[in-house]
């Protein structure tokens, strides 16, 4: 009687796996095609790389602006080309609408309860109509305009002074550091109106860790039952330790705001997500914890990227002394001797916006964009692609991309002069800050931010590389993470031979 039931078992069970396999099979051969993978893993073994972009865009080449990696369990797509970018971003925006549920973005996020990473559902839209109507309004984002030049104006002021005492006459600028401390400030009255934490050093640490852990690789999102492994290695330990550190941060954020002592000079973000809570004006109730995610949210999207695009730009233009003195002539041109860049002079700028969008389609701030997650089964030029599929829309590849560029990987803003390709999500070609309902709701906050930074830069500087370096010498490595860092840190020689 056993003897039957084992063999019965065993016809069963082959049955069955022959029928997963076939379909599997069968499913496997709609998908676009890919790189082969490994039993169990699939294709993890071939991202274990640093600069995964610039990896995704070189098996691109091989398999198409379409293509299909598993990573353990999880289905995913990889799109390098500005028409499929298209395809998913516009065409089918609503199918392509949510984002993954991952460990690290869960927990960072309060449980999604941020923007940016938050999957699509009803909550997601609240969130951003509470976003669009209260926090980045254009009325908001020019009320913080005296914050945003004052802290330029003193960055500026304060190099100035070093070079005047220097015995000669110049100094050499940790670009890195200087640009981080500048937007951090900048977000730090804009977001709860004072100009440092306590420690701005540490907080820097915070922000890049806060980053690493959030994109960091859990056993448990790819493999199911093997979540011990991250307990094992330590990478829960170093989530829950980042988490408790930022949320320390926010909780003291919050509590200044709460304390009636505490003096005010104008409405900030803690302010207004406050006064939200009280009137109870959310259909889901606002909550700190809503509060201290929209913060992450703000935090890592305002500091980091404005920060890496103005080093990638600097970098850029240093590398290409002829497009520095072109945007050097210009920008002393059109402000003359006042002796800085103000925001009503951005507008006249046309080769700084140039410079700005042609160090996006090289440098993107997100490579990958932030990942986006199907909602239900999609058919994409001729291809079925499956619910729940992980989705990188790879922007380091479009930008890099011949037939939408050409020379593409030559530095030349001059592309872009008298071109009505920009990058507010409706040209495909450069889309730095995604695009349709996941777009970047910060980017009118973003880049005047960084405009007005690089603008005074190079308006009051002449900027040269420290004695015995070359241009080539000049590396563009870089970090891992959700935004693109440059991994050594750009030390320039800045002099102030220019009367102003």
């Amino acid at each position: 009687m056993n003897a039957t039931m084992d063999a019965f078992v065993v016809i069963i069970s082959t049955v069955l796996l022959i029928s997963i396999l076939a379909k599997f099979t069968n499913f496997r051969s709609n998908l676009p095609p890919g790189p082969s993978g490994l039993p169990l893993i699939g294709n993890l073994h071939q991202l274990h790389t640093n600069h995964i972009s610039d990896h995704l865009w070189q098996l691109s080449k091989r398999y198409g602006p379409l293509m299909s990696l598993r990573l353990g369990r999880v289905q995913t797509l990889v799109v390098s080309s500005a028409l499929m970018a298209k395809e998913v971003l516009k065409t089918n925006d609503s199918i392509f609408s949510s984002r993954p549920v991952f460990t690290g973005q869960r927990m960072i996020t309060y449980g999604y309860k941020g923007l940016v990473l938050t999957p699509y559902n009803d909550y997601w839209r609240e969130m951003r109509k509470i976003c669009t109507l209260h926090l980045f309004t254009s009325k908001r984002v020019q009320s913080f305009r005296s914050d945003r030049e004052e802290e330029v104006f003193l960055m500026i002021n304060k190099i100035r002074s070093e070079i005047t005492t220097s015995c000669e006459h110049e100094v050499v600028v940790n670009l890195n550091e200087t640009i981080m401390t500048l937007t951090s400030t900048i977000i730090c009255k804009i977001a709860y109106g004072k100009r440092q934490w306590q420690d701005m050093s540490r907080f820097h640490e915070l922000l890049l860790e806060c980053q690493e852990v959030l994109v960091k690789f859990y056993f448990r999102d790819h493999f199911p039952f093997m979540g011990w492994l991250d307990h094992l290695n330590g990478s829960m330990a170093r989530l829950l330790k980042n988490f408790n550190d930022m949320d320390e941060f926010y909780q003291e954020l919050v509590d200044e705001h709460l304390n009636p002592k505490t003096p005010k000079v104008q409405d900030d973000i803690v302010d207004i997500l406050l006064q939200l809570k009280k009137d109870d004006s959310c259909s889901f109730g606002l909550t700190f914890d809503h509060i201290k995610a929209i913060l992450m949210d703000i935090f890592l999207a305002g500091t980091e990227t404005v920060a890496s695009t103005v080093v990638w730009a600097m970098t850029l233009l240093v590398k290409n002394p002829k497009v520095l003195k072109k945007f050097q002539q210009e920008v002393r041109s059109v402000v003359g001797n006042k002796g800085k860049v103000e925001e009503d002079d951005l507008q006249k700028l046309d080769y700084l916006k140039a410079v700005i969008k042609e160090t996006f389609r090289l440098y993107p701030v997100a490579p990958l964009l932030v990942p986006r997650e199907t909602i239900d089964k999609c058919v994409l030029a001729g291809y079925t692609i499956p619910k729940k599929t992980l989705v990188h829309v790879n922007a380091w590849a479009i930008g890099r991309d011949p037939k939408s560029w050409e020379n593409p990987n030559e530095f030349k803003p001059e592309r872009f002069m008298g071109s009505s390709i920009d990058y507010k999500g409706l040209d495909f070609e450069l889309i730095p800050f995604g695009s349709g309902r996941r777009g970047c709701p910060g980017m009118s906050l973003g880049a005047t931010t960084m405009e007005l930074i690089l603008s005074n830069l190079i308006y009051a500087f002449e900027w040269n590389l420290p004695n015995g370096m070359k241009r080539e010498d000049i590396d563009t490595l870089t970090t891992p993470g959700l935004v693109l860092h440059k991994k050594n840190v750009l030390c320039l020689v800045a002099s102030h031979d220019h009367e102003n």
